[in-house]
């Protein structure tokens, strides 16, 4: 759900943030019940407020990342806050190591000034008051959260400042995505051990809290080590590599219904549409789809295709890991190559699809990296 924009970046609530929510906000409320003469009405009213300036706290982390990442033209998608607290999501990762530092610790230091402040508050205001009850909290809360994001596992901040450090030394990108990925595996792993420990002592929910933040790092470290390995596997291939230089095309008038039957003879799922020789649009098997299918007789391709100003369009020269990045965030299958800068004077020249690029990396994959003489010839 999003509910609403800062600084040019979308933010959104996962449904699972109901969850941590409605939980956090109980079990403050049954804290606040010590406090003497506190009625219940004050215990749920001070156990809200306390849990909304938590979340924006969280808010306030992703967004000390996320004003770095812009310092450094790179463009923050979205913010969402769900169980395990918040991620900020970036078009791309740094193009340097000092960049991917500073973005990584500006988490821990603005959870660490929110310490501060909410110490300076609880020192302030008196012991039993409700500012000093909820900034005693926040305190120590924001303090823990800038210690847990220092631990040197990735995804966790700390193991992207541990990633930037090893690519700083190493020079090595992949390599330092493999080593963080470890580290964060192994805190994952000691996380759920830990866990599984605690609630056999009878300490269960901070126990399955624990299990469930080990298993959330596992799966997350293990990811970037799966995107660490595409990175390495595309580097230095280009568009020209893996395109298919037939193009398939068809005309504008021709039904949906008659498309989809081309589609089924040939198995191609993309045509670019041409009339005169000239291009005009392009049509796909998403296209068509989105159209209810008792009404493809009587609508033709022009009606439903994608106009030639909305194609995406790539040389044979863009870099293939960049151009599955365009892919995806576009959520498209497929590219047209295009010799030549200027729309107006391209000349299509192939094209690229997932499946191209998923074919070479499993290929890829199967045969290993080539020995050094064999690539030079």
């Amino acid at each position: 759900m999003r509910i609403g924009k800062i600084l040019g970046i979308p933010i959104y609530l996962h449904s699972t943030w109901i969850i941590i929510f409605a939980a956090n906000t109980y079990l403050l409320k049954e804290q606040f019940a010590q406090q003497p003469g506190w009625p219940p009405a004050k215990q749920w009213s001070v156990g809200i407020l306390t849990s909304l300036l938590f979340f924006a706290c969280l808010l306030f982390h992703e967004l000390a990342h996320s004003v770095v990442a812009q310092h450094y033209k790179i463009r923050v998608l979205s913010i969402t806050l769900f169980i395990f607290g918040g991620v900020a999501s970036i078009e791309r990762d740094p193009s340097k190591a000092i960049q991917e530092f500073n973005i990584a610790i500006a988490g821990p230091l603005a959870s660490g000034f929110l310490a501060g402040f909410f110490l300076g508050l609880f020192v302030f205001f008196p012991s039993n008051g409700a500012v000093a009850v909820l900034s005693d909290w926040l305190w120590k809360t924001n303090l823990l959260l800038a210690l847990f994001n220092l631990l040197p596992g990735f995804p966790l901040d700390g193991g992207r400042i541990f990633r930037a450090i090893i690519w700083g030394a190493s020079k090595n990108f992949s390599k330092a995505t493999r080593v963080a990925g470890t580290s964060g595996r192994l805190i994952a792993y000691a996380m759920i051990l830990l866990g599984g420990f605690g609630v056999f002592k009878g300490v269960v929910v901070p126990g399955l809290w624990s299990i469930f933040i080990g298993f959330f790092l596992l799966n997350a470290a293990q990811e970037s080590m799966a995107q660490a390995a595409i990175r390495e596997t595309l580097t230095g291939l280009r568009a020209a590599d893996v395109m298919s230089h037939e193009v398939p095309t068809v005309g504008r008038a021709i039904s949906l219904e008659d498309y989809g039957a081309e589609v089924l003879r040939t198995g191609r799922r993309c045509h670019l549409v041409i009339t005169d020789d000239r291009l005009v649009g392009m049509m796909n098997v998403h296209t068509l789809n989105s159209v209810p299918r008792g009404e493809w007789a009587h609508n033709s391709v022009q009606a439903v295709m994608i106009p030639r100003e909305r194609i995406l369009w790539a040389t044979p020269d863009e870099p293939l890991l960049g151009l599955l990045e365009r892919l995806l965030t576009a959520d498209i299958n497929q590219i047209p190559i295009v010799s030549g800068s200027d729309d107006g004077a391209a000349q299509i020249i192939g094209m690229v699809s997932r499946d191209s690029i998923l074919r070479v990396m499993q290929t890829r994959a199967e045969l290993g990296p080539l020995s050094v003489g064999a690539a030079s010839k």
